[in-house]
């Protein structure tokens, strides 16, 4: 039986002046040509698509682990009547981590936002034939901040299926991220992302997009996370969501997005101390 500590103040040491920003994992070994490119097109339109990050072996891994949790499909015409979704998805699999702290998304992620910035939602998207296409939105329009703005907050969506003119492929409005709050898209202007399996889009919170109408024969499976400044409140309550044990086998990217961190000079504390004590300092009664 795993119990928490209880009372913070028993422990000696507070960990928020050591762990105030966690590093992200492996950019460093990303191009900084590459980087500097993929932010140059995101700023530019709003968007940018990285092509095959994702190799073969590792898409079907991930279809293998994903396609036994989807069930139900969306309960509006937003969620998608003929659209399938998988919520908590930290709490149910390991397959999309991956994709959640992708070193090729955190680089660029690093130089928009500012640091420790957090994980919104993760979701994992599956469009069935005949779906219609999704309501034009943008991810960070719950957020009361006039436009124009700069973004705070951005979203990826990974192809684990071919995106593709007929099969619901991501479509989005190139520049409209510059938009003020007073324009309104019209689908005329959207196009869609196509784009080989195991791709991703990466767009800002303020770009105006939606999924796809579906009208081919056959499923288009994906996945999407959106990130968020670290002042911003999440979408999903990971805190809730994913219980303790299952964090504490988490990345260090994983669990400093899903709130396990500090935004100086104390945004996120627990009883006034770091959250990751709640990790680091569990007691196991057998």
């Amino acid at each position: 039986m795993t119990k928490v500590v209880k009372n913070l103040n028993e422990l000696s040491q507070d960990l928020a002046g050591r762990h105030t920003w966690t590093k992200s994992t492996g950019t460093e070994e990303i191009d900084p040509v590459l980087i500097e490119n993929d932010l140059k097109n995101l700023l530019t339109d709003g968007y940018v698509i990285i092509q095959n990050l994702l190799t073969h072996e590792e898409l079907e891994e991930i279809k293998q682990n994903i396609n036994p949790l989807l069930n139900h499909t969306g309960r509006n015409t937003f969620e998608g009547v003929k659209t399938q979704r998988v919520y908590n998805v930290l709490a149910k699999t390991r397959a999309a981590d991956k994709m959640a702290q992708h070193p090729r998304v955190l680089a660029l992620l690093d130089r928009i936002l500012l640091q420790n910035y957090l994980l919104s939602q993760m979701q994992v998207i599956k469009i069935l034939p005949g779906e219609n296409a999704q309501l034009l939105h943008t991810d960070d329009g719950q957020y009361v901040v006039p436009r124009p703005r700069n973004a705070i907050g951005a979203a990826t969506v990974w192809a684990i299926d071919e995106f593709t003119t007929s099969n619901g492929a991501t479509s989005v409005i190139p520049g409209s991220h510059l938009w003020d709050g007073e324009r309104t898209p019209l689908e005329s202007e959207a196009i869609p992302c196509v784009m080989p399996a195991g791709s991703v889009v990466v767009f800002l919170g303020t770009l105006w997009h939606g999924g796809g109408a579906n009208h081919s024969n056959a499923a288009r499976l994906g996945f999407t996370c959106q990130y968020c400044e670290p002042w911003l409140r999440q979408q999903e309550n990971f805190m809730m969501e994913v219980p303790l044990e299952t964090a504490k086998g988490l990345s260090e990217d994983l669990l400093r997005m899903m709130g396990y961190s500090i935004f100086p000079p104390f945004f996120g504390m627990v009883d006034g101390m770091h959250p990751k004590r709640l990790l680091e300092h569990q007691n196991t009664d057998e």
